[in-house]
């Protein structure tokens, strides 16, 4: 519990690290010639990236035998949402200069903004429901079942991603295959319980001693 305590502190600093690094190029004035594509580039990144890193927390756990890691797994989720924040607020606020009217075209035009939109608004109401108080207020099996669409968050992250880049699909194909084993991971622990056990056959009859 005490290593916990220190090791909370260490994780948060280190979540902000990605924002920090970002923030000291803008203040050298080294975010290049477009500041603004760097600025939303690294934000999505680090949105997906978080998101991968709270859904290998379960399996992480359960495999390496460290119950204590779910205790990071609300923080890591949290920063999944802050940075989807900054990089929506990217697009909305340097980028489209709140014309709403241009952004709507965009979600309807264009497919990558669309699951990036997607991705975003359903990280929201898993950041609002992330307090304890609305643990208790939806109740266990409410919340898990609500907290499931980070699935759905990641899996259009990934595609948000891929039909962004179109030409070199090297990154945003690693990032769907890490989204894939997790997900799989998960398929196999909700499907175990519905295959039936394969019973043992039946002893062979024995042998006779009389001709």
């Amino acid at each position: 519990m005490k290593a916990i305590r220190w090791l909370k502190p260490l994780v948060f600093v280190l979540c902000l690290a990605p924002l920090g690094r970002l923030l000291q190029k803008g203040l050298a004035g080294d975010l290049g010639a477009n500041p603004i594509q760097v600025i939303t580039w690294s934000t999505g990144l680090w949105t997906l990236r978080f998101l991968l890193i709270t859904l290998a927390i379960t399996p992480l756990r359960k495999l390496a035998g460290l119950p204590a890691l779910i205790r990071f797994r609300r923080m890591l989720g949290l920063f999944a949402f802050f940075y989807g924040s900054l990089h929506f607020l990217t697009y909305v606020w340097l980028d489209q200069f709140f014309d709403v009217n241009s952004m709507l075209k965009d979600v309807v035009k264009r497919p990558f903004i669309t699951a990036g939109f997607a991705a975003f608004a359903l990280l929201i109401p898993l950041a609002v429901t992330s307090t304890r108080k609305m643990i208790q207020r939806l109740g266990g099996k409410r919340w898990q079942w609500l907290h499931r669409l980070i699935y759905v968050s990641a899996s259009a992250g990934v595609l948000h991603f891929l039909w962004l880049v179109k030409k070199d699909l090297r990154e945003p194909v690693i990032y769907g295959m890490i989204l894939a084993v997790l997900l799989g991971y998960r398929a196999i622990l909700w499907l175990r319980p519905l295959v039936p056990p394969i019973s043992a056959a039946p002893p062979p009859p024995a042998l006779s001693s009389r001709p």
